[in-house]
């Protein structure tokens, strides 16, 4: 295997120990401000020598197969990535969303630094597996999954991705005031004046975050009025055509309404929402806040599938 003839791109993200040294400038500085608080700073402490070690270990391996480029989740969307490049995430699973979004068909392999302290739903390797993956990736002798991503298209000509889901809603915590079009749950098409604390549109992937955890409070708020919170939505496959939606603290008012609340978005069915906000209206993708869309009055985002698919390595 001709070493020099491939390319691995190393996705990298800071620590909490980094991340608290950027800021305070030294580590004497973290550790008083965080005992200050009544934290344990050799938790962060572990935390990093586990990340750097397992960081150095990934380094170690991709070395023997390929030329190596390491880039901080930060600079991900100024990237350029060649179309044979190999992709290593090694962080938590929201890095793994922050850079399939920026690839254009490129295998990308999650790996979990620390399974003792992240779940890893989308990092199934340890970094001692990549003497074995690696190899197999790089051959073509891998199992690929393939996961739908979302996109938002502005009026105004904004584009954006998604791999996890979209926030469509306030800055700060206020009300989003706006119109949602979509297909009803009895299949017309229907626009409705609400007011909430913001829209969440998940991928099938998504619905393990996010959308999950606000299902999960609907549906232990149906308990405590007495219904047996037996049913479940539904479940998107990751390769699935479909993207799932929910209103988050919907208010029904004389001029709101709050009867389309959740569902299911199908290719080729409308999901147009239509700003009513003056200022502080937003978009952003997998939870980074800082690369968002302005949303305020009179902007309209369409949401849909992506013609763009992620290529996970499992």
């Amino acid at each position: 295997m001709d070493r020099n003839a491939n390319k691995i791109v190393l996705v990298t993200q800071k620590s909490r120990l980094q991340e608290l040294l950027y800021k305070y400038n030294t580590k004497a500085q973290a550790k008083f401000h965080i005992e200050h608080m009544g934290a344990d700073f050799s938790d962060y402490i572990l935390e990093d020598e586990t990340y750097q070690k397992a960081l150095a270990n990934v380094k170690q391996i991709a070395d023997k197969y390929a030329k190596i480029t390491v880039v901080d989740r930060e600079f991900i969307p100024n990237m350029l990535f060649g179309k044979d490049d190999i992709v290593i995430a090694v962080g938590r699973d929201g890095l793994v969303c922050n850079t399939v979004k920026y690839l254009s068909g490129q295998k990308l392999i999650g790996v979990n630094p620390d399974p003792a302290r992240w779940d890893g739903v989308l990092l199934p390797f340890e970094a001692r597996e990549l003497e074995k993956i690696i190899p197999q990736t790089i051959t073509g002798d891998c199992d690929v999954k393939n996961v739908t991503m979302a996109k938002a298209v502005t009026n105004d000509g904004q584009k954006m991705l998604a791999v996890n889901d979209f926030f469509i809603g306030p800055k700060s915590h206020t009300s989003a005031r706006y119109d949602l079009t979509t297909r009803h749950t009895l299949g017309r098409v229907i626009t409705e004046s609400q007011s909430s604390s913001g829209i969440i549109v998940s991928t099938g992937i998504g619905q393990t975050g996010w959308y999950k955890s606000v299902m999960a409070q609907a549906k232990a708020a149906c308990g405590l009025f007495g219904y047996d919170g037996s049913g479940d939505y539904e479940k998107i496959g990751w390769d699935e055509k479909k993207l799932s939606f929910v209103v988050r603290e919907p208010f029904p008012s004389n001029t709101t309404d709050a009867t389309v609340v959740f569902g299911t978005i199908s290719e080729g069915d409308p999901f147009r929402v239509l700003s009513k906000m003056p200022e502080n209206g937003i978009i952003f993708s997998d939870g980074m806040e800082e690369d968002a869309i302005e949303f305020n009055s009179g902007v309209e985002v369409n949401i849909g599938m992506s013609e763009w698919k992620g290529c996970l390595v499992r």
